[in-house]
């Protein structure tokens, strides 16, 4: 498996129980990386990715809110919420990854962690936002990401 693809994986399995457990972000994290041996490069973008999505988790769920209306953050499935925010980070905040990319690696992990559904919804929501980005870009405020 490749080495991005690895990393995502170990970033959706630590937001995923940051989420529902509330364990330490850096913790988790570390105890993932463990379990998951990778090249530097995977766990620096791994550490990257959640960082970063823990920094701008407010942001971030507003725009889920604002592109998935029917589905309120708190009645969302938790896979489904952290591959989103995972995807949003990545393409819009982060921006070193197409879109296009980011969304297919979402696409994926929802195949791997989520229901039968939850594809077709994360491919929807996260294409209708890509729609938006020059619009979004100017919303989203910098914050500074912990080393």
């Amino acid at each position: 498996m490749k080495t991005r693809r690895r990393a995502r994986r170990v970033t959706l399995e630590t937001l995923y129980e940051y989420d529902l457990a509330e364990h330490p972000v850096g913790e988790v994290l570390q105890r993932r990386l463990e379990d998951n041996p990778m090249e530097n490069a995977g766990v620096e973008f791994a550490s990257q990715l959640v960082m970063g999505v823990i920094a701008y988790l407010s942001e971030i769920d507003k725009l889920i809110a604002r592109y998935a209306p029917e589905w309120p953050l708190d009645q969302m499935a938790v896979i489904d919420r952290n591959i989103l925010r995972i995807a949003i980070y990545e393409f819009l905040i982060m921006g070193e990854t197409p879109v296009k990319v980011a969304i297919n690696e979402a696409v994926e992990l929802a195949k791997l962690y989520a229901s039968d559904s939850a594809p077709r919804f994360i491919n929807g929501v996260l294409g209708s936002l890509a729609d938006q980005i020059p619009a979004i870009k100017q919303e989203i405020v910098a914050v500074p990401i912990p080393e």
